[in-house]
């Protein structure tokens, strides 16, 4: 079987997976944040936290509690790397210094998982389980939370009320990811992941010497890292290290878990607003994209030219073998059209296009699907600048979902787009601006332009992966992308709740003959091109300084 055919074969693999856990998901979602009944467990925790889920949340009482809870857990993650040393379980293993300590709680927290460590010569089993992997559970919660905030928006009429952000939060954890993460962490295991937490032990190589690898809970935490988007890996070698992702078998897995929630809320969107037509408008948007960025990166990939791509069948360099360029291929789309990060392949090894495809893939905005929960609430915000323009064409008061999109709510959705681009263009700036930024490039050029503009790119948009060609463990990296990153991941949620509080407070408005059917065909096709107009406006100008200028070259 020719290593293209692999490829398509693998794609189409997966679209049928998603395709039949689309319709139960989607719909379980929904019931999970429509139902008004606590589970025992839920009770006990709200008991614990001091939290009653019956009280309904306007919007600044649920941004303040989302706010609270993050600044908590960053605060608790922070004390947690810091007194490692102190810990049992720590492998040996010393505290962290403060600069990475900030970076690290900053990014587990924002569901960006950047890493500037090697987990397995950095973090104890105590950190990597107590602190890491409990974050990626609570922070996928809480992008759901805010998404599942902005669908009740649109969904309620005449008053501020979005729910309540604990019953949300622990739903999210109780009812939907803790139950599939246990099922995936079985099959990762049954792949040949490990599962335990041993010492560190020293094996014997072919060459004479001897080399170190220590364990850990390394299955339980690689599922929940791809299921909640997270994307941090367990070891520096991520994705690509085979404890964590030992076959193709596991590789298409993690693709699908990665893939599985974002894709499915747009159903669960489509049911809380009473039309799944307007789900399936948003998800074929979705798809189209996704789609359209893996074909494109599969055929880069494939159709380098030169003796080295022709005797290996395409551009390895930077690929494992055991997964090749049509899997490496997928799984870079899907972790980078996706706030997740994870990786299996070196992306500074990618061809100029190539490369440029990741970093466009997180430019959209991380839409196609997205993040849990972000890319929903993402996706939402690009289709009221749609149909605010598609309005601005005929001369009507644009509308979305029978509520009026007017100048307060198309200033929320105007901030939540321009924050995350001044923050990736200007420290970029600033980064390139400065001498000792510079001193952490690896390349010159072209490509070394690309690792820092790919670096808060990443940080910025919560995605969390690397070139890895770029020394990020640094005081002015820790400490930059530690800021990009909360700054990136709290402000467009301020906005995204604004504009949900001031949707659920209008009076639904009925539908015309003048109205915009926005389940339509035409409307995904206009959300498409809003999405990429958008997009190419802003970073276009850097894109052609870094891999465009590198791909032309080649």
């Amino acid at each position: 079987m020719s290593p293209v055919l692999a490829g398509v074969l693998q794609l189409l693999a997966l679209v049928v997976a998603l395709g039949l856990s689309y319709r139960p998901l989607g719909d379980h979602m929904a019931r999970v944040y429509s139902s008004d009944k606590h589970l025992r467990v839920e009770k006990w925790i709200y008991k614990g936290i001091g939290a009653d889920p019956t009280v309904e949340m306007r919007w600044p009482a649920y941004l303040r509690a989302v706010l609270a809870f993050s600044a908590v857990s960053v605060l608790f993650l922070y004390l947690l790397q810091r007194v490692q040393g102190s810990l049992p379980a720590s492998l040996g293993f010393v505290s962290i210094d403060p600069g990475q300590a900030f970076n690290t709680a900053a990014s587990f927290v924002t569901n960006t998982n950047w890493q500037s460590y090697s987990g397995e010569q950095t973090m104890g089993h105590v950190v990597q389980t107590g602190g890491l992997a409990v974050q990626n559970f609570v922070s996928a919660a809480a992008g759901i939370a805010v998404a599942v905030a902005l669908v009740r928006g649109f969904a309620r009429s005449r008053t501020g009320e979005l729910g309540n952000f604990w019953a949300d939060l622990v739903r999210g954890v109780v009812r939907i990811l803790l139950p599939i993460s246990v099922i995936g962490a079985l099959v990762l295991v049954a792949c040949g992941a490990i599962q335990n937490f041993s010492g560190i032990h020293e094996v014997g190589q072919f060459t004479g010497g001897t080399q170190q690898w220590n364990g850990g809970a390394v299955a339980s935490q690689e599922v929940i890292k791809e299921l909640g988007t997270n994307g941090g890996g367990y070891f520096n070698a991520n994705s690509a290290h085979p404890f964590e992702n030992p076959g193709p078998l596991s590789n298409l897995f993690e693709i699908y878990l990665i893939l599985l929630i974002p894709f499915a809320l747009t159903r669960t969107f489509g049911r809380m607003v009473g039309s799944l037509r307007q789900g399936y408008a948003i998800l074929g948007t979705m798809a189209a994209i996704w789609i359209v960025f893996t074909v494109l990166m599969l055929w880069t990939e494939f159709a380098g030219r030169g003796p080295a791509f022709e005797s290996a069948g395409g551009a390895m360099e930077g690929k494992e073998t055991r997964f090749g360029i049509g899997a490496s291929a997928i799984f870079s789309v899907a972790t980078t059209l996706t706030s997740t990060g994870a990786v299996n392949s070196f992306h500074s090894s990618y061809t100029g296009f190539g490369g440029g495809i990741t970093m466009l893939g997180m430019q959209l905005g991380e839409l196609a699907p997205g993040g849990v929960g972000s890319g929903l609430y993402g996706m939402l915000i690009m289709a009221v600048i749609a149909v605010f323009i598609a309005g601005l064409m005929v001369g009507r008061t644009p509308e979305y979902l029978g509520k009026k999109i007017g100048t307060r709510q198309i200033t929320f959705a105007a901030c939540y787009i321009l924050v995350t681009p001044a923050l990736v263009l200007g420290f970029t700036a600033v980064a390139l601006a400065l001498d000792t930024p510079s001193h952490s490039m690896t390349n010159s050029g072209a490509h070394g332009f690309s690792e820092i503009l790919y670096a808060y790119t990443s940080g910025a948009n919560n995605n969390g992966s690397a070139f890895a060609s770029l020394d990020a463990d640094t005081q002015w990296f820790n400490s930059t992308l530690g800021i990009a990153m909360l700054l990136g991941r709290f402000l467009p949620m301020v906005f995204v709740l604004a504009l949900a509080g001031s949707l659920a407070g209008q009076t639904a408005v009925p539908e015309t003959a003048g109205t915009l059917r926005t389940e339509k065909p035409l409307f995904t096709g206009l959300l498409v091109g809003t999405i990429l107009i958008v997009a190419g406006l802003t970073y276009f100008p850097a894109l052609a300084l870094g891999p465009l200028a590198e791909g032309l070259a080649a």
